[in-house]
């Protein structure tokens, strides 16, 4: 199992700050949720949560990333009969049917469809990559990415959706889009957008409609949560509260304050400086996985490293900008930090192709 020539590019920088960032979350949802009787059990679900995903890292890093390929086709319709499954025998949450209780664990199978959808993406971009960048060559790749969002979008769960368009969208860019079918799919994309609106979930338009127009009297909901969010991060000044000491949250004004607004958290109780770290850290594993993708002996590794950079840039600026009210709340984490066992697990396994396409490299 250890192969010195093998593990010699190992990013052990990427492993680190991968691993720090989880054992931070698990610290910030620990103070999140202090004195929660119902959400107690949190803690302990995301640790055992890390140590499955790191055991999932260190078999993916093992496992020459090419073999996927073989398995491309037989993943993407596995991944289909799972959300089909969702959608008949799911567990409603807030409204959404998203998750299938398998004893005492929940599994989402829109996060490990995230990772399937880069990995087909990148064989059929990789495939492709020297035929003629045409409107059937846009229009297949599109087939594939829309055999699994219409499943997602009827959960509903549309911000998981919009993030599997955006990684579409930047593999498909980075794959030579040329410039006109850019500015085609940009003007559609705003045209899909204003006749969308009306078919939208009630839930799903108020969000929307409360960003446009804020309510500043509301008590509750995603104006009151965002407020909330605002004040806790202004409550933190420049050095925070000190862990487990920020009043926002451990008086539990602000909500969702493990998963969503877990950044708000950060903020209150370690204060500017501290979120500028975890973000610079976020930023820090971003930047490894671009150059991954820059060291990559193939097209495929290189379009598996630059779908999941996408997937956890995307992230991390929703995230981020739900909080500080740039965007209209969605329903993202922010990567490895905020409580998700599945979103977990399914960026412990991006990181772990990552490292494959690095320790398989051939000269």
């Amino acid at each position: 199992m250890f192969n010195r020539e093998l593990w010699k590019h190992f990013d052990f920088w990427l492993f680190g700050a991968v691993v720090f960032l989880s054992l931070f979350g698990i610290l910030m949802i620990q103070s999140a949720i202090a004195g929660n009787t119902e959400l107690a059990g949190l803690v302990k679900r995301q640790a055992i949560y890390l140590g499955i995903g790191l055991g999932v890292l260190v078999v993916a890093a093992l496992i020459n990333y090419r073999y996927w390929k073989n398995f491309s086709n037989l993943l993407y319709i596995l991944t289909i009969l799972f959300l089909a499954v969702i959608l008949i025998a799911g567990t409603i949450s807030f409204g959404a049917q998203r998750w299938l209780e398998v004893g005492l664990v929940n599994i989402q199978p829109a996060e490990i469809a995230k990772i399937v959808l880069i990995l087909v993406l990148a064989d059929y971009f990789s495939k492709n990559a020297n035929k003629e960048k045409n409107v059937r060559w846009v229009l297949i790749s599109f087939i594939i990415v829309a055999g699994i969002v219409v499943q997602i979008l009827l959960q509903p769960n549309l911000s998981s959706s919009i993030l599997l368009f955006v990684i579409w969208f930047a593999m498909l860019w980075i794959s030579g889009l040329p410039t006109k079918y850019l500015l085609i799919l940009g003007a559609s994309v705003i045209v899909i957008s204003v006749v969308a609106f009306p078919f939208l979930q009630e839930y799903q338009q108020q969000r929307i409609l409360s960003f446009i127009n804020p309510d500043p009297n509301a008590r509750y909901g995603n104006t009151y949560n965002v407020e909330q969010a605002l004040i806790t991060i202004g409550n933190g000044g420049w050095l925070g509260k000190g862990y487990g000491h920020g009043t926002q949250v451990q008086l539990r004004f602000l909500k969702v304050r493990h998963t969503d607004f877990i950044f708000s958290a950060i903020a209150e109780e370690f204060g500017f400086i501290g979120t500028v770290l975890i973000v610079a850290l976020l930023v820090f594993v971003i930047i490894r996985c671009f150059r991954a993708a820059r060291l990559a002996s193939d097209n495929y590794g290189a379009m598996i490293a630059f779908g999941f950079s996408m997937l956890i840039f995307f992230q991390t600026a929703v995230n981020i900008g739900v909080n500080l009210r740039v965007i209209p709340v969605t329903g993202q984490t922010l990567p490895f930090i905020s409580y998700g066992g599945s979103s977990l697990l399914s960026l412990m396994l991006g990181v772990g192709l990552i490292e494959s396409v690095l320790m398989h490299q051939q000269k």
